[in-house]
């Protein structure tokens, strides 16, 4: 019964909270707002509570007695409660808008002492200017065309919120991209929805490939082939010794032998991935050690053989 309730939470904050958002900024801008509507709201949210009270405060007295903190009791009737997808949006979204305020500062978020950092998004500018464009006009549009104070209301307030999270994504390409660590670690990011780590002795070589796949921001073939997509196209194409785990934008895992991604300077990052100086892979097992200069790249070639004596 109570597994039946909790499903039916998820789909009620799916429903209720984007309505009591809205409703909240019109209160708050000097809307005026029917009472029927917001007696029929309140009793909404007055129903939603109780059918999270009586889900949660099971799990949180169960946690408790298990052993948890508070805090720990909290977050796990959270995550029992609250879909994965919902959670990770508003995650995201806040990333988003505190991506906005280092860019406004012009400042980087978290790149290490040593590190190189590689720009990912000369494809997608373009785009996002045009976007932004197309929603400043719509909704200048929609404000001499509308003549409903209330709906006029809420699409200036949905507009405005577009326009803001349009730039916060940008902002957060911008603020976090690609990283190279000292050691020739790598770091693939795209803005606050996806960051894989991949460790130096994960990574058997790297290559400039210009690649233009199909899909959307995050395709995983089924060979393990992991694009990660700018402007529909990728730059670089790095091979693992083994499958890295990753975690998609809105929460489902999955893992990957081969990483494509997008640099806007491609050969400076594979120089980077690439330098001597780096770890260099551990050698497999399975392949004898006179075949290991055929995965190397262009870039990263083998040392030549010491000439024999003079007849």
């Amino acid at each position: 019964m109570r597994a039946r309730v909790a499903r039916g939470l998820r789909v009620a904050v799916w429903a209720v909270l984007p309505g009591e958002v809205v409703l909240v900024v019109c209160l708050v801008a000097g809307v005026r707002i029917p009472g029927a509507v917001l007696l029929g709201a309140e009793a909404l949210l007055v129903g939603m509570l109780a059918l999270e009270a009586y889900v949660m405060w099971p799990l949180y007295a169960a946690r408790r007695r298990a052993g948890d903190t508070r805090r720990e009791a909290g977050l796990a009737v959270v995550r029992a409660a609250v879909p994965v997808a919902l959670r990770r949006l508003i995650v995201h979204e806040f990333r988003a808008l505190h991506s906005l305020g280092l860019w406004t500062v012009r400042r980087r978020h978290r790149i290490p002492e040593g590190a190189r950092p590689f720009s990912y998004t000369e494809p997608q500018t373009g785009i996002m200017w045009a976007f932004l464009f197309v929603s400043v006009v719509e909704t200048v549009v929609l404000a001499l065309v509308i003549p409903w104070p209330l709906v006029h209301a809420i699409l200036l307030v949905v507009d405005v919120y577009g326009i803001v999270i349009i730039l916060a994504l940008h902002a957060a390409a911008v603020t976090r991209p690609h990283l190279v660590g000292p050691d020739g670690s790598l770091r693939l990011r795209y803005g606050a929805l996806f960051d894989l780590r991949v460790p130096a002795d994960a990574i058997a070589s790297a290559r400039v490939d210009r690649r233009f796949p199909d899909g959307g921001l995050v395709r995983v073939d089924e060979d393990g082939t992991l694009d990660l997509a700018v402007g529909s196209q990728t730059t670089v194409t790095v091979e693992l010794t083994g499958p890295v785990e990753f975690v998609r934008p809105l929460g489902r895992r999955g893992s990957a032998r081969v990483l494509r991604f997008h640099a806007d300077d491609p050969r400076a990052a594979v120089a980077a991935l690439t330098a001597p100086g780096r770890a260099a892979p551990p050698p497999s097992p399975s392949s004898p050690s006179s075949s290991s200069s055929s995965s190397l790249t262009p870039e990263r070639t083998a040392p030549s053989s010491t000439p024999g004596p003079p007849a």
